[in-house]
């Protein structure tokens, strides 16, 4: 029999509906790693590969990660019967005597990142981790969590690691200075831009790091203090709750967008952190059912190896796709989804009935991040303009395209001399020499008129592009403006979807329009009138580029413009129904004139939250 790599899955035949499935799906996931414990248990090492961080900080990952769930699970009484290890292994790492000492904190240092699960487990579970050690090794646990705080951190959702920390300090009851806590609260409220939403830092970037940080470890914190801050943290999370839900389909899936993807199920720790903190920001039933949509979703996909360990990628494992911070712990930070199991049975959120999901609608537009959210399918796809990153590997493709979806995810170049194999999904590329590339980095300009998002963007310094995106339900239009003192290459592409085996896909490109109907999917694009003869190719992208499946289509369309101004436009459609598709797919919309979307921008247009941070990371 051929191995089936689903059938590794922890959380496969798991119903993923009850406290009891939750319990379970956490003691699945967490077993394999009992093996990988190292002698002291100070340490878990998955593998070989390695992150930017020296492999101390990446062997505490592994251990630290997993405290996300397991804390929660105590809370909520829970059976584990390995809290000796980890008692033991929190002695062995913070004392500078012991082989498996994690290593001193620097500035900015990843063990400060992980410190954190450290500092959220001795505040809610004490009695498991704290209570057992001997004096020598409480004082080298606080002397330890004391010498970290005193450093910088990160000027981002970092921040919250130091004041995770010390509320683990506080419910040890030792002294520290408490100044250094409330800066970093006020610095934390200078990310707020307003109705929810925060910014990860004073940078272009409003992705998952808002709800499974920002709003994750705030509502943490307003669950375990007292104050006017725990209750701005819960009326920030109440209203972000309303948009963010649209980013997740009526199969639970989310819209893949940004970095640490990797993290997978952790996109439902805002709604786990909701329940925790109490916060009926909607009906308990709405909540319950968009965090355990998100993990069941996961349940018959191949993310684990064959020995149940959670590896880097998303849907399956890939480095590609991976951030140079990931190393083979960083994919524990899952663990954030279990939340829930700290509550009793008798709460409200394992009370409620899960409400059925309802499709958006209509397209939603959320102006802060720059998006504009479309129901396809049971699917969702976002349009987005306004954000970048150019710190991190892939980081023009993680937040740079023009659409995202929850079914298709995206894809990342594998070869930067690639352009005439380059997958270019949702992405307009230009060449000057049919080798070497451009595609939209970043952005002068972003604005969202109604539903209509607006960007403009230079590939070059001398070639200014402006674009128009708009939702036309299950389909999407681009329209660009292309200034360019020489001819340039172009190729645009659709959404990337998986191919069938033995080459026995459906391909069909002609002038001006390409389709593929792939395993199960279909997906094309059409000219809609451009100022130059565009073709159809149907382009076979280079395996493990794409965040869902290993091997993908992409239909593109291809053509060279002249030097001076020219309009491109087209519609692109993608389809889980490949029957339906036929019909849908013979009647594109139309693309409104360039005169009418300009005044549209013009009048009605306001600036994108995200791109009105100026700041980078340094």
């Amino acid at each position: 029999m051929t191995y089936d790599p689903v059938s590794a899955n922890p959380l496969g035949g798991n119903p993923l509906a009850t406290r009891a499935d939750m319990r379970r799906a956490l003691a699945d996931l967490f077993d394999p790693l009992l093996p990988y414990f190292s002698d002291g248990s100070a340490r878990v090492r998955l593998d070989a590969a390695g992150a930017h961080f020296d492999r101390a900080a990446a062997d505490l990952e592994g251990f630290a990660r997993p405290l996300w769930g397991l804390a929660p699970l105590a809370e909520g009484g829970g059976e584990f019967a390995h809290w000796d290890r980890y008692a033991e292994g929190i002695a062995n790492g913070t004392d500078p005597d012991h082989p498996e000492y994690w290593g001193a904190v620097r500035s900015k240092d990843q063990r400060m990142v992980e410190l954190a699960a450290l500092g959220f487990a001795l505040a809610l579970i004490p009695e498991k981790i704290w209570n057992p050690l001997d004096r020598r090794a409480r004082d080298n646990v606080i002397a330890y969590l004391k010498h970290a705080r005193r450093f910088d951190y990160a000027d981002n959702n970092w921040k919250f690691f130091r004041v995770l920390v010390d509320l683990g300090l506080d419910r040890l009851g030792v002294n520290y200075d408490r100044q250094l806590t409330e800066t970093y609260l006020d610095q934390l409220d200078g990310f707020y831009i307003g109705d929810g939403w925060y910014r990860d830092g004073n940078v272009r970037r409003i992705d998952h790091y808002i709800p499974f940080a920002m709003h994750f470890y705030g509502l943490i914190y307003a669950r375990l203090v007292d104050d006017e801050r725990a209750d701005r943290f819960r009326e920030r999370a109440a209203l972000f709750a309303k948009d963010f839900r649209h980013w997740f389909g009526t199969d639970g899936a989310t819209v893949p967008f940004g970095r640490s993807l990797t993290y997978r199920f952790a996109c439902a720790g805002f709604w786990s952190a909701l329940a925790f903190a109490n916060v009926e920001a909607l009906p308990w039933g709405e909540i319950k059912g968009l965090c355990l949509r998100h993990l069941r979703w996961w349940a018959d996909k191949p993310i684990a190896n064959r020995d149940g360990i959670l590896p880097i990628g998303f849907c399956y494992p890939n480095l590609l796709t991976s951030e140079s911070y990931n190393s083979a712990g960083s994919p524990y930070w899952a663990f954030k989804a279990f939340l829930p199991l700290a509550l009793g049975d008798d709460h409200p959120f394992w009370t409620a009935e899960e409400t059925p999901a309802e499709t958006m609608a209509a397209a939603v537009p959320l102006r802060h991040p720059g998006m504009v959210m479309i129901p396809v399918g049971g699917g969702v796809v976002a349009l987005s303009s306004g954000q970048e990153n150019l710190q991190m590997r892939c980081g023009t493709e993680k937040y740079a395209k023009f659409a995202y979806s929850s079914r298709y995810g995206f894809s990342v170049e594998a070869d930067e001399r690639g352009f005439a194999g380059g997958a270019f999904d949702s992405t307009l590329a230009f060449s000057e020499d049919g080798v070497h590339y451009r595609v939209r980095e970043t952005n002068e300009e972003a604005k969202l008129a109604g539903e209509v998002l607006y960007s403009k963007w230079s590939p070059w310094p001398d070639v200014t592009v402006e674009t128009w995106l708009l939702p036309a339900t299950p389909w999407h239009v681009r329209v660009h403006r292309i200034v360019t003192p020489r001819p340039l290459l172009t190729a645009e592409g659709g959404f990337a979807i998986a191919r069938r085996d033995l080459d026995a896909d459906t391909l069909e490109a002609t002038g001006g329009t390409a389709y593929a109907i792939g395993a199960e999917d279909f997906s094309g694009i059409v000219d809609l009138g451009s100022g130059v003869a565009r073709e159809g190719l149907c382009q076979k992208a280079l395996p493990n580029t794409n965040l869902m499946v290993a091997k993908t289509i992409v239909p593109q369309l291809r053509g060279t413009i002249a030097a001076g101004e020219t309009i491109l436009a087209c519609a692109v459609l993608a389809l889980r129904d490949t029957a339906a598709a036929g019909s849908v797919w013979a009647a594109p919309p139309g693309a409104p004139p360039i005169a009418e979307l300009a005044v549209l921008v013009r009048d009605k247009g306001e600036t994108v939250s995200a791109i009105q941070a100026p700041g980078q990371m340094r």
